[in-house]
């Protein structure tokens, strides 16, 4: 099942909503010497009678004054706010508001202007309140630009079933022209700016500025409205509390300053509401309730609580046979305190999972970043890989036969996803217990890859359903073992694991819930390139969830 979108055809479907176009021009609009809106406008983080609007005004020298309004119609007639922000280098010269004042569950349109320069025009949504009988969520992740065009993001923009944009991190990359991505960025002319990895705030913010003047970007967010949370690479590859992978001290400094810098740029780029009085920017967790239909809990696994992740590569020799890998399991990976979420983070579940509850919210979401379902290495057996030898280069033939043996003895696919911290999943789940919950619907990024997986307790508990998301353009993890190979390695996946429904790594694209009070229908939709502006969208998979007895039931349709 296919349809096929341009960049054109999206520009249309988009002009007939917004009454200006994707740049509107105003005096010495796009100049690098006059003011300008070159990185678009933005809304987010609602909540029944508020959102936040966003800009960055560029060209400026020292302040600008910034006005602002939003209305109930594209023509402005129908003024729902106004009003001035300075702005200055301090903030990097992006502006923020919160407009408040607004109606529930309705659609507004804003727009910013100085000096006679007009941004373009955004479309906003609140949350509503009371009965609800549909709900419509694009949910995305993984977001690298030298990888490809956004082209996703740019489906998204014309899909008339979304009502919200759920991005659930690694909205950016911190890597330099020499790193991941950085070969497929040259061939495309889409490379990272600047060119090294990103360290200090000037290096983050010089960064989100990149991401946010891509036109299919600036695309999705005027047109839906984003709740978002980050994962890791909005600082660095897998950090913990104390440092990350990617992060090398001797080299790059403090990794305190680091952390802080980047979320400092990521406060003043994104369309989230600035910390309430009392919190860092690290205590970042949501809350988004929709109606008395659903409710969205974000979670925090980054920088408040995670303990350091554990490295097969610091154990690789003791794990030679089952009865060491089993050890190592229990012993090391699933020592008791290895925490994931913090006693704060937790207290706030708590308490959004237990108000769901009492307030018969029918659909409790969980907006997580890395997988949570038990996921072991696939089982290949010997004639699987000698049929597979001739396919691939003998590095990848290599990892493919290290992937071999360690699905042999039932190890995790990865410990940085939850996988690597059961100690703090099985806390996780009693937590939930604790509400009266066991039919969680948890959405997750991170991976690459699409994914329905069922999730069980230790000890055989359902307590729901996960619903993976693949990049927009960060690639799978199979795609060095060829087309046959990465489709092989999907297929076993699930073969070889019981929680796992089903997987894709193998295409970019977006999860599209469409939510009523019976079920909950997902569309694995896939974007047929990411390395040219010209596109078609493809269904991959079509499910449906509907509750039974307290728990989650699975159906796949045609």
């Amino acid at each position: 099942m296919s349809y096929p979108i341009t960049r054109r055809r999206a520009l249309a479907g988009l002009a007939t909503s917004l009454a200006l176009p994707l740049v509107a021009k105003g005096r010495g609009q796009g100049s690098p010497d006059s003011l300008s809106f070159m990185h678009g406008v933005a809304s987010g983080d609602p909540d029944h009678e508020s959102v936040v609007l966003w800009t960055r005004i560029s060209g400026a020298e020292d302040t600008a004054a910034v006005d602002w309004e939003i209305a109930r119609d594209e023509g402005f007639e129908r003024r729902a706010g106004a009003g001035r922000v300075i702005t200055s280098a301090a903030r990097d010269f992006t502006v923020k508001v919160v407009a408040e004042g607004l109606l529930p569950g309705e659609r507004y349109f804003f727009r910013f202007h100085s000096e006679g320069v007009l941004s373009p025009v955004g479309r906003a949504r609140t949350l509503p309140r009371g009965a609800l009988e549909t709900l419509g969520l694009a949910v995305v992740s993984c977001s690298n630009y030298p990888f490809g065009y956004f082209n996703a993001y740019d489906a998204i923009a014309a899909d008339e079933d979304v009502d919200w944009v759920l991005h659930l991190g690694d909205y950016l990359y911190e890597y330099g022209v020499d790193g991941y991505g950085g070969d497929t960025g040259a061939r495309l002319g889409r490379n990272h700016d600047p060119r090294h990895e990103i360290v200090s705030l000037a290096d983050y913010r010089r960064r989100h500025a990149q991401y946010k003047a891509d036109p299919a970007s600036q695309r999705m967010h005027g047109a839906h409205s984003l709740l978002a949370i980050w994962d890791d690479h909005e600082s660095a590859n897998n950090p913990w509390m104390d440092g990350a992978e990617n992060h090398q001290a001797e080299r790059e400094g403090s990794w305190d300053a680091r952390r802080r810098a980047s979320l400092q740029a990521y406060f003043e780029w994104m369309p989230i509401r600035d910390p309430a009085k009392g919190l860092r920017r690290e205590d970042y967790w949501r809350s988004w309730r929709f109606g008395d239909l659903a409710q969205i809990v974000s979670l925090e696994t980054r920088h408040t609580g995670r303990a350091r992740q554990i490295e097969y590569a610091e154990h690789r020799d003791a794990l030679n046979s089952a009865a060491e890998a089993k050890g190592f399991l229990r012993d090391v990976v699933g020592a008791p305190g290895r925490a994931m979420l913090s006693d704060a983070m937790e207290r706030f579940l708590r308490g959004e999972l237990g108000r769901a509850v009492h307030d018969g919210i029918p659909w409790r979401m969980l907006a997580n970043q890395i997988p949570m379902a038990r996921t072991h290495h696939p089982r290949l057996d010997n004639g699987t890989l000698e049929a597979l030898r001739g396919t691939m280069t003998a590095s990848a033939f290599s990892r493919l036969e290290e992937m071999a043996r360690m699905g042999s003895l039932g190890l995790p696919l990865y410990l940085d996803p939850w996988d690597g911290y059961p100690w703090a999943r099985e806390r996780f789940y009693e937590l939930c217990r604790d509400c009266g919950v066991h039919d969680l619907l948890v959405l997750t990024g991170d991976s690459h890859s699409f994914w329905s997986n069922q999730l069980f307790t230790a000890d055989g508990a359902a307590m729901g359903v996960e619903l993976g998301t693949t990049g927009i353009t960060s690639p799978g993890d199979f795609v060095e073992f060829g087309a046959e190979g990465a489709r092989l390695i999907d297929e076993q996946l699930a073969a070889s694991n019981d929680e796992v429904l089903w997987t894709d790594g193998r295409h970019s694209g977006y999860l599209r819930l469409r939510v009523n009070r019976e079920v909950v229908r997902g569309d694995y939709l896939s974007v047929s390139t990411i390395l040219e502006e010209t596109y078609h969208v493809q269904t991959l998979k079509q499910i449906a969830l509907t509750r039974a007895g307290g728990t989650l039931r699975y159906g796949e349709e045609s």
